[in-house]
């Protein structure tokens, strides 16, 4: 049987470069040898792209220190794979891209924008999706139009907080209180994110997160069990069982996902069957409402005092590493680790081919029904 030759981006320029090579670590020891050639296509702290016939060796060796060969993904879809930089290598063709570029160029559209250029299949999100997943004004702004529950908050801008930090001081004051949270409007795994207890706090906060991106989000705190849930598919996306986060530390911050040993996950999570149900059909509502694809994780709130759930956002290349809530989640769910790869693998492909089937059907060039 001819293998599947899956290219595996991983690293990335964004603050979760880390993370990402644990997740392809992972994906990578799960993919069958025996079903799928697997080509590795790091991306350096600096953006530059390496491939290598050691994918461990690649991911292990650290990617600003590693000997591999300088390569590019060219958007012509003709060559339709990796192209080495250099020496005579020929282009590397590929079937399908598993991207595990956590955060900014990789999981925002950007990196979609080009596998769709490529004509290529790859896991997850398309460019839609992946913007709207990544940009939380954006993604708020959606969840409100689709009537799904979610905590207010304010949308300002870097310039905004140079300018008219009072005003925006009043209007925290006036719409959301305190404590409140200030976030990157585009960014993961909590990096930037600070809690505000109080008025003296949130000028600095703002501060903080406005070095990782020019909108800021500022959302009211939600006193509350933090949940997640797992969506896997493309038209027909299905629900896992819900998980509970405990951190370690007082929010569920970059340290106490990744550093520390103190955050537990609990599945199922510890809330009513009728919770975690609302959970899993707001889930789905969700990816449905973003155009999401393939895979997502989908973070809750179950608010105390009154057990209202609350979406808060989506992570449209949830992390991937030994602990990580999403592969966590479908294993309790009855899929393995392996298995889930296998899936989404087959979700790519016939997603590609969906597309593929309306290019077929409209080709370029084609005059448009009706265009006279």
């Amino acid at each position: 049987m001819t293998r599947i030759r899956v290219g595996l981006i991983f690293g990335g320029r964004s603050v979760e470069h880390d993370v990402s090579l644990v997740s392809a670590r992972a994906v990578l020891s799960h993919l069958d040898r025996g079903r799928y050639e697997v080509v590795p296509i790091g991306i350096t702290h600096d953006g530059r792209w390496l491939t290598s016939g050691d994918a461990r060796g690649l991911l292990d060796g650290g990617l600003d220190r590693a000997q591999g060969t300088p390569a590019t993904l060219t958007g012509d879809p003709s060559v339709k794979g990796l192209v080495p930089i250099g020496n005579g290598h020929a282009a590397v063709a590929l079937d399908v891209i598993f991207p595990l570029v956590h955060g900014t160029g990789g999981e925002d559209g950007t990196l979609q924008g080009l596998l769709e250029l490529a004509g290529l299949p790859y896991v997850g999100s398309g460019v839609l999706g992946s913007s709207l997943g990544m940009d939380k004004g954006a993604m708020k702004a959606v969840f409100q139009s689709a009537g799904l529950a979610c905590a207010p908050s304010i949308l300002v801008t870097r310039r905004r907080i140079g300018e008219d930090a009072a005003g925006i001081a009043r209007d925290v004051e006036a719409d959301l209180g305190y404590p409140c949270f200030t976030k990157p409007g585009n960014g993961g795994s909590s990096v930037g994110v600070c809690k505000v207890k109080s008025p003296a706090g949130l000028h600095a906060a703002l501060q903080e997160s406005a070095l990782y991106d020019r909108r800021i989000l500022i959302e009211q705190a939600v006193d509350g069990q933090e949940v997640e849930c797992a969506v896997l598919g493309n038209e027909d996306p299905e629900a896992s069982v819900v998980g509970e986060i405990i951190p370690s530390n007082e929010f569920y911050d970059y340290s106490a996902k990744y550093l520390d040993e103190g955050s537990q996950l609990v599945i199922p999570a510890r809330i009513s069957d009728r919770q975690a149900e609302t959970v899993r059909a707001m889930s789905l509502a969700a990816f449905k409402a973003l155009d999401l694809a393939g895979m997502a994780r989908v973070d809750f709130f179950v608010r105390r005092r009154d057990g209202a759930v609350l979406i808060n956002e989506v992570n449209t290349i949830p992390g991937f590493t030994p602990i990580s809530m999403y592969p966590r989640l479908w294993e309790a769910s009855g899929l393995g680790f392996a298995q889930l790869v296998d899936r989404l693998v087959k979700l790519a492909m016939e997603r590609h081919e969906e597309r593929q089937a309306i290019r077929r059907d409209y080709a370029p060039g084609q005059e448009a029904p009706g265009a006279r």
